[in-house]
């Protein structure tokens, strides 16, 4: 027996939700889709899983194929499974999220497929159910984030206090006292403080720092002192 007899055929697809920081915004990259059905409507990028190939490595292809980008942080989250999701053909879709400083990366994105980022709370209505892959995305990446450092994806190698504070605000959607926030964030021991300053802010300028990854592992759960009710995010 070469094959399971009697089973239904089901394509397999991944998703991609590529968020961005560009310094101010969360934001997300979006494509118009090349073919029917929806041709033309605001989508993630997407594609489907090819013979031989784990989804792992059809997400890495398919991100490269539709914006250019590569060897940035990539994580699977959710398989999206519902049974009318694809009107022409039951699809299972892999989704995961993807992380990047905008402002690194806006050189290596293709033109070819007319990528273009939004704001999240500006995004325009999407295809089949990626509006749900993105909320779950974005829940997923909150709750993450309060465990790992995997917002500093989204920041350049160094960056200022208020930066990050920036970053962590319009992430959870919410507001830190700038005294509170780096008096706890230094706290910490996590960052470490740079000799030199951005200057483009203020005549005094805000020292860099960047994240001491070695000792990350050992006190990550300090973070969760920045994190408004992260039980809550699932």
């Amino acid at each position: 027996m070469t094959k399971y007899q009697k089973q239904t055929r089901i394509l397999v697809a991944v998703d991609c939700i590529v968020f961005g920081f560009d310094g101010q915004k969360l934001k997300i990259l979006l494509i118009k889709r090349g073919f029917e059905p929806e041709r033309n409507k605001w989508s993630l990028m997407g594609g489907f899983v090819e013979p031989g190939e784990s989804a792992d490595n059809a997400a890495i292809r398919i991100l490269k194929k539709l914006t250019g980008l590569e060897g940035v942080y990539l994580e699977q989250f959710h398989t999206f499974s519902g049974a009318e999701r694809d009107p022409i053909e039951r699809t299972l879709s892999i989704a995961y999220f993807a992380l990047i400083d905008i402002n690194q990366y806006e050189k290596q994105i293709s033109e070819e497929y007319h990528p273009e980022w939004f704001p999240l709370n500006k995004m325009p209505d999407l295809i089949f159910d990626h509006n749900e892959m993105v909320t779950m995305a974005k829940e997923k990446l909150r709750y993450k984030a309060a465990l790992h450092p995997i917002l500093f994806e989204l920041l350049p190698a160094k960056f200022t206090l208020p930066l990050l504070q920036s970053l962590f605000e319009d992430v959870y959607e919410t507001s830190f006292d700038k005294r509170n926030f780096s008096r706890k964030i230094l706290s910490t021991g996590l960052l470490l403080k740079q000799k030199d300053k951005d200057k483009g802010s203020s005549k005094k300028g805000a020292f860099y720092y960047k994240l001491d990854k070695k000792h990350y592992q050992k006190n990550f759960h300090k973070f969760l002192h920045f994190i408004p009710n992260p039980n809550g995010f699932i």
